[in-house]
């Protein structure tokens, strides 16, 4: 006897998308237009000016890892998103768990 089946549950939220996904999502599907060669030149063309009216900084290129305390562009420890400055001041007062200065 096989067991019953149950309806699922209604979801408790509903997806939502965010801007930066939807920017994205946007680009990536002009540049799929861009690509097919079975559209007329024409398309193609309006979708690359689609792409190059899109803001520059709208690019996943261009992110850059900064500094969460001073937003320094260089020198960044991606696991704790500081700089190394930062992180150093941060490590030597004791403020980062597990973080401790070698001594041999």
């Amino acid at each position: 006897m096989q067991p019953a089946l149950r309806p699922l549950a209604p979801p408790t939220h509903a997806f939502v998308w965010t801007p930066e996904e939807l920017a994205d999502i946007y680009r990536e599907a002009l540049k799929a237009r861009i690509r097919d060669l079975t559209l007329s030149h024409e398309e193609r063309r309006a979708a690359q000016d689609a792409v190059a009216s899109l803001p520059h900084d709208s690019n996943p290129n261009r992110v850059t890892n900064r500094c969460a305390l001073t937003g320094r562009p260089r020198g960044n420890l991606r696991r704790f998103g500081l700089s190394r400055i930062a992180f150093r001041e941060k490590a030597l007062r004791g403020e980062i768990p597990g973080v401790i200065k070698s001594s041999w």
